[in-house]
């Protein structure tokens, strides 16, 4: 098998060239660095805001490159998210149609509520009401997957979370230290649920996508839904962090996001210390029907506590996300 993979560099990206090379497969990587950051077959150095330009046969593309934090400007996401997905396409419909498979994101399911036991066929917000400027790129990339004429599968996974994180850890961690991470109370009495992945069970999921040549659209999780606050605060004691304290209501918080997001906009769109969707995940329940995952991939390899030492184990061998290192979990113990 040689696979075409974009965001090879990346933190998910490479967890699945780690998979692919154990299959014994050729990974040619795409990343917008000079050199690879993780031993692809071959590397080609490019941005994909701009057409693709390789002259390269495959057997599949998996479309993993994407601006994916959470604030950025608009301009931004759509030429890496839009623009991206449209010449990746471009290039895998001139060189064969070989299948295609999108690592896109399940914040393209998310309201301001609780969202419980979502599976493929829930509804989707339109544009004009995505959550955040992210979650509205990727559903235009989805768009244009869906146009493409071979083969294709839309794959959604859910907070992911590993060693390397470049997005939800750090941004959790710093907070944490800044006594800035609150403690959000609802008016409801019910706790936050969610729903977790480790980035390895993402990687082998792309990777089994590919081998089982599975098509249309599958939502990724570790399938184990949790308490969110019990799950932090664990994690917390486990790297050395402080708890949060600081009780606030939902409301509140979600008022000083939004005045945050309007400040950070008049002054070039610098990313605000809160979001409104930083806000909405730790104020409501997110979980989601696993049952068409399991069936045409097969239960994840590794368990969310797996997950969680590994997690912890990496941060202190190399020194926290700094450090970049990335343990493989598959040679650890469970």
């Amino acid at each position: 098998m040689r696979i075409l993979l974009t965001g090879s560099n990346g933190f998910v990206g490479g967890r699945i060239v780690a998979d692919a090379h154990r299959r014994g497969w050729r990974v040619v990587g795409i990343g917008r660095q000079a050199a690879p950051a993780n031993p692809v077959d071959r590397y080609l150095r490019h941005d994909l805001a701009d057409p693709l330009r390789l002259d390269e046969g495959v057997d599949a593309v998996v479309h993993c490159a994407a601006l994916a934090t959470p604030w950025a400007r608009p301009e931004a996401y759509r030429r890496a998210n839009i623009d991206g997905t449209r010449h990746v396409l471009e290039w895998a419909r001139s060189h064969g149609g070989p299948p295609v498979h999108y690592v896109s994101s399940s914040s393209v399911f998310y309201t301001q509520s609780d969202q419980l036991g979502i599976t493929e066929d829930s509804p989707i917000p339109a544009p004009d009401a995505q959550i955040n400027t992210y979650s509205r790129s990727k559903l235009a990339g989805e768009r244009l997957v869906r146009a493409y004429p071979g083969p294709w599968s839309i794959l959604r996974p859910r907070a992911v979370f590993g060693p390397g994180d470049t997005v939800l850890l750090p941004r959790v961690v710093t907070a944490a230290r800044a006594g800035r991470l609150p403690l959000l109370v609802r008016r409801e009495e019910e706790p936050v649920v969610t729903d977790l992945t480790h980035v390895d069970v993402v990687a082998h999921y792309v990777a089994e996508a590919v081998e089982r040549g599975v098509t249309g659209a599958v939502n990724l999780t570790n399938g184990e839904p949790v308490e969110l606050y019990p799950f932090l605060f664990a994690l917390l004691d486990d790297l050395g962090l402080p708890r949060p304290t600081r009780r606030v209501p939902v409301g509140a918080a979600m008022a000083l996001a939004r005045a945050s997001e309007i400040a950070s906009t008049l002054r070039g769109y610098r990313e605000p210390p809160i979001t409104t969707f930083g806000v909405s995940m730790f104020a409501h329940s997110k979980t989601f029907d696993v049952t068409r995952c399991r069936t045409l991939l097969g239960p994840p390899p590794f368990t969310l506590e797996d997950g969680r030492q590994a997690l912890v184990e990496w941060w202190r061998s190399a020194g926290g996300p700094e450090a970049g290192g990335r343990p493989d979990l598959l040679d650890h113990p469970r």
